[in-house]
């Protein structure tokens, strides 16, 4: 879900992200109710299910979860498939709530920098360093950013690395920043 009024956008860049009041707007009418369990999935590894998980916690929505492995691992647990069209789900009554992430602006990125603020740049480790950029203007990273590609949380089963594995791999990156501190990019 991308903003196509980049005047109404909370965020620049390629994919804008719509306001807050947009997102939950979205959500209703895609039939969510306040009350609702949320499950994302996609076939990419989370690339894209993770940014609805964000968004949906964002507009203040706490009950969305990521289905772990994805379509894959739905399909090999025996879950049932469809296909065609579905009937559209009548609106929802979800309304904006309070955020349950948050989002940060460049200035403020900025401005923590030289803090206790860490940042991790989830993108192959060559965009990282510079050496190819095939979709921004710009090649490299934020300065004093670790890099940790989004993949590298993902099994060779396409399902998440065990949460014990995740923490030790954060802890050896992050080695004594303080995790509250990070941000992700």
């Amino acid at each position: 879900l991308s903003s196509h009024d980049r005047a109404q956008a909370a965020s620049g860049g390629r994919h804008p992200l719509p306001g807050r009041a947009a997102v939950a707007a979205w959500l209703a009418a895609c039939g969510l109710d306040i009350d609702m369990q949320v499950v994302v999935y996609d076939r990419n590894g989370c690339n894209y299910c993770a940014r609805l998980w964000w968004m949906a916690q964002w507009a203040g929505h706490a009950d969305v979860a990521v289905l772990d492995g994805g379509l894959a691992a739905w399909q090999a647990a025996g879950g049932a498939l469809a296909s065609g069209s579905e009937a559209a789900r009548a609106p929802g009554n979800f309304t904006l709530q309070a955020p349950l992430r948050e989002l940060l602006s460049a200035d403020a990125v900025q401005a923590g920098l030289g803090s206790a603020q860490t940042i991790i740049d989830a993108r192959a480790p060559a965009r990282y360093r510079g050496e190819v950029e095939p979709l921004d203007p710009v090649a490299g990273h934020i300065p004093g950013a670790l890099n940790r590609p989004f993949g590298d949380n993902i099994a060779r089963d396409g399902r998440f690395k065990p949460a014990a594995l995740l923490r030790a791999e954060f802890e050896a990156l992050l080695q004594e920043r303080d995790a509250a501190q990070v941000v992700h990019q």
